[in-house]
């Protein structure tokens, strides 16, 4: 099969070679996929560049860590999984920019045969994500304000969609006036250009002083510690990423504004496991069972096919492009989502 290698650590144009490199065989739990398009995500640029150290491979290896495909071979205890169409993360969140991977059943889910790509290709991580922040994590209601960062790209545009569906107030920050404006069109009450105008004045000024309710924030580093001044007394701030710098994950917060603003600090990781209760004792970490993903994944999908929510595809790509792409994201210079697609032979 072919598959994007990173061959050393650097810019994905410098590094990655796309070779021919044998097929992967799944081990019991888990599904082979003979992959038809692959959704890019910040994450695998970090993993490319090699400071993504929660998944940290050593080259050579094939990134990727979200694909739509379909279920050719399966694992031991998988059985029941043969010849569907799936949305996955392959083993380990990446192996994913490849003709063919394999993924734990644990983190796959069923992907109805009318949905067309590339739309079918961009629900799973960013809506996920999303719900599970402001509805599980943060149990968002309809007499919330909601601020939403990044709110012209994948998770950002989801989480969007989301809380307007819930009836709640939205207040979205982006990056140009192109990204606000779209912004605006996807639901929000207010978008305010980050470039342009100080974030932290505009939604005091909107919230009459009082702050925001939730903060849906997948940027991390400076942009989290201002968001912190504009959090409304009992609000619930969602740390959900690090676009700004994965190695944020390793440094700490500093309690005193979290203490004197008397907000919460919602942490939520996109993430399934077959027993929770398991995994826990293993990794002391606390993930949410498949079964409820697969509830979840229902009630998404309900909202897609109403026409309530819907994935924002900011561009579909050849596989040989997918390098450039990639760069894309890092500069910023693309919304939504990236979908690579592959001819399938």
């Amino acid at each position: 099969m072919k598959a994007w290698r990173v061959h050393r650590y650097g810019a994905p144009t410098d590094v990655m070679q796309l070779d021919e490199v044998e097929s992967p065989v799944p081990d019991a739990g888990q599904v082979q996929i003979a992959v038809s398009s692959i959704t890019l995500n910040f994450n695998d640029i970090d993993g490319v560049r090699g400071r993504y150290k929660t998944v940290r491979v050593e080259p050579p290896y094939i990134p990727g860590m979200e694909v739509l495909g379909r279920v050719t071979a399966c694992g031991a205890g998988a059985e029941g999984w043969m010849g569907k169409r799936v949305v996955a993360i392959p083993a380990g969140a990446y192996g994913g920019y490849a003709e063919i991977t394999v993924a734990p059943t644990a983190m796959t889910f069923e992907m109805p045969e009318d949905l067309e790509e590339p739309a079918a290709a961009g629900i799973y991580m960013p809506f996920h994500l999303a719900w599970l922040a402001l509805h599980e994590r943060a149990r968002i209601t309809s007499d919330d304000t909601i601020l939403i960062h990044a709110a012209a790209g994948g998770a950002g545009s989801a989480a969007l969609q989301l809380a307007v569906a819930a009836g709640a107030r939205v207040i979205a920050t982006a990056g140009s006036p192109s990204k606000t404006k779209l912004a605006l069109e996807l639901g929000a009450d207010i978008a305010i250009d980050y470039r342009k105008d100080d974030f932290v004045s505009a939604v005091l000024d909107a919230t009459a002083g009082r702050g925001v309710d939730v903060a849906f924030d997948t940027v991390g580093g400076d942009v989290t510690l201002a968001t912190f001044k504009c959090m409304a007394f009992n609000g619930r701030h969602i740390v959900a990423g690090f676009a700004s710098g994965i190695e944020q994950e390793d440094e700490g917060i500093v309690p005193r504004p979290v203490l004197f603003g008397n907000f919460s600090l919602f942490g939520v990781c996109h993430a399934y496991v077959e027993d929770p209760v398991e995994f826990k004792r293993l990794s002391t970490f606390n993930f949410p069972a498949h079964r409820d993903g697969v509830r979840l994944h229902s009630e998404l999908l309900a909202l897609v096919r109403a026409g309530t929510v819907r994935p924002l595809i900011g561009a579909e790509v050849a596989f040989e492009d997918l390098p450039a792409a990639l760069e894309a994201i890092e500069t910023r210079n693309t919304i939504g989502r990236t979908v690579v697609r592959l001819s399938r032979r």
